[in-house]
């Protein structure tokens, strides 16, 4: 494999070395101006743990950073793949494996009192422009 190859793909995590509370989900474009039905193809795909009331668990965050992965998901460009990264102040934001730069490309909005249960909703700020996303999947790991 190529070096370059190697830097572009994250290294692979074992579900058995992550503590339980590790969960993947799936956040799905809802229904908004140009997309009245919302969109299932724009998506994110998140793993990250979750406390016992369903929010993002800081605390295990920083023991398994690496682990905490996104997939940004659309339909006309190809996956980028990303950390999920917590921000001064308590925030959530998602930063992109390419290299380009060092500030998050999108961030959650108040994500630390979001809830990752399947039908609620959650808000992301994607170059300045706000978006909502329905959680449409959890599963273990």
């Amino acid at each position: 494999m190529s070096k370059t190859r190697a830097k572009t793909q994250p290294k692979p995590i074992l579900n058995a070395s992550l503590p339980a509370q590790f969960r993947q989900f799936r956040l799905a474009l809802a229904r908004e101006p140009g997309h009245p039905e919302g969109d299932a193809e724009v998506a994110y795909i998140i793993v990250a743990p979750l406390d016992s009331e369903d929010r993002i668990d800081a605390r295990l965050w920083r023991e398994h950073r690496d682990a905490c992965r996104v997939v940004r998901q659309r339909p006309d460009q190809q996956d980028k793949h990303g950390h999920l990264v917590h921000r001064p102040g308590g925030g959530w934001a998602f930063h992109y494996d390419d290299g380009e730069t060092s500030v998050p490309d999108d961030v959650g909005y108040h994500f630390a009192d979001e809830r990752f249960v399947v039908g609620e909703y959650v808000s992301l700020n994607e170059g300045g422009k706000m978006h909502t996303y329905r959680v449409t999947a959890v599963s273990y790991l």
